[in-house]
């Protein structure tokens, strides 16, 4: 019995080890995957928008079923055609009419947008530091006391920069030459070349509407049907075809061409040798038209109809025999014997 007694308290002790130990398993595989996955503290924001290109680092985050571009720092943006817009961390938020091409880059509280074309519409709220780079301007807005940032900063590829602060300010330095200038609040100002001796007032140069909505847009179901005779036939007469192209009037021109031989170049020689003129032959080339051309219709000879003979009577037919065999009666050996025959007859 006092055995038994005894290993009852050690085996209380390997059960309660038993059980720290797999509570411990699960809170060690938790410490192991927040370790593989640390916040991002290089964010930037999540960016949106149609025609966009992200290059350099960059995370995906899914929430609701809604996947989103997280921006870091590095991150290389080209917006192509529309507008994008960015949701910062720290509150606020950035939009780029595009055209547009730039790099974000974080560190700690501070941002920095290097800006290569285009216009960038800021909203800040908060402790966020903005600051916007190009080749040769500084430009950082300013909050008045606490209050938000509002401003507009563009670049077009001619090198003129437009800038209008609506909330706060925006202080301007030349980044070669150390000179610094302070827009203030709804100044409207642009410049030439990163010069500031070019600064002058351009009201409505800088501009950029916020083309992205957040209101879903509603989805509309139109159910259509076959279409009726009346209007297949009036669709068809609407319909003509195209007349055909007319074709190009053939040109009987003469072609002329011009064969002469080959070029020669010596570079020893301090007189080139001439070749022969004789040996230029020209060549014309013609289509050779008939010498006879006959337009019109050929028709036969007319066809010339006899009338038919009327019909001969007995009398008729007398006079007719009578008038046939005068002229063979009418001859000189019938005339002789006509004369004798007069003289010797009996009347005479």
């Amino acid at each position: 019995m006092r055995a038994s007694r005894s290993s009852q308290p050690l085996a209380c002790v390997v059960w309660l080890l038993c059980v720290a130990g797999c509570l411990c398993v699960p809170l060690t595989c938790l410490w192991a995957t927040h370790a593989d996955n640390p916040q991002l503290s290089d964010a930037v924001g999540a960016i949106e928008g149609e025609a966009i290109s992200v290059q350099g680092p960059m995370s995906v985050d899914s929430t609701n079923g809604l996947i989103k571009t997280i921006l870091r720092s590095g991150s290389d943006v080209q917006v192509k055609s529309g507008s994008a817009h960015i949701d910062l961390v720290e509150g606020g938020n950035i939009t780029i009419c595009g055209p547009s091409h730039f790099s974000v880059l974080k560190s700690g509280g501070s941002l920095t947008i290097a800006l290569d074309r285009g216009t960038i519409h800021g909203h800040i709220e908060g402790q966020l530091s903005l600051t916007i780079y190009t080749a040769q301007i500084q430009a950082h807005p300013i909050a008045i006391g606490s209050g938000p940032q509002d401003f507009l900063v563009g670049l077009d590829s001619s090198g003129t920069m437009c800038i209008r602060p609506s909330k706060g300010a925006v202080r301007i330095e030349q980044q070669l030459t150390g000179q610094n200038l302070l827009i203030p609040q709804n100044g409207d100002v642009s410049l030439a070349n990163g010069q500031l001796e070019t600064l002058k007032t351009s009201p409505g140069q800088c501009g950029c509407e916020l083309q992205l909505s957040a209101k879903t847009p509603e989805i509309s179901t139109q159910v259509s049907g076959l279409a009726s005779s009346e209007e297949l036939k009036k669709k068809a007469a609407e319909v003509k075809p195209d007349p055909p192209a007319a074709a190009p009037p053939v040109k009987d021109e003469p072609v002329y061409q011009v064969f002469m031989p080959p070029l020669h170049y010596d570079a020893n020689a301090k007189v080139q040798q001439d070749y022969d003129p004789s040996l230029i032959v020209l060549v014309r080339r013609a289509r050779v038209r008939p010498t006879l051309i006959f337009q019109g219709k050929v028709a036969g000879d007319p066809v010339v109809v006899q009338a038919a003979a009327p019909s001969r009577g007995p009398a008729s037919m007398q006079k007719t025999e009578a008038a046939t065999k005068k002229p063979e009666d009418d001859t000189t050996w019938n005339r002789v014997r006509t004369f004798f025959h007069k003289l010797w007859s009996p009347s005479s």
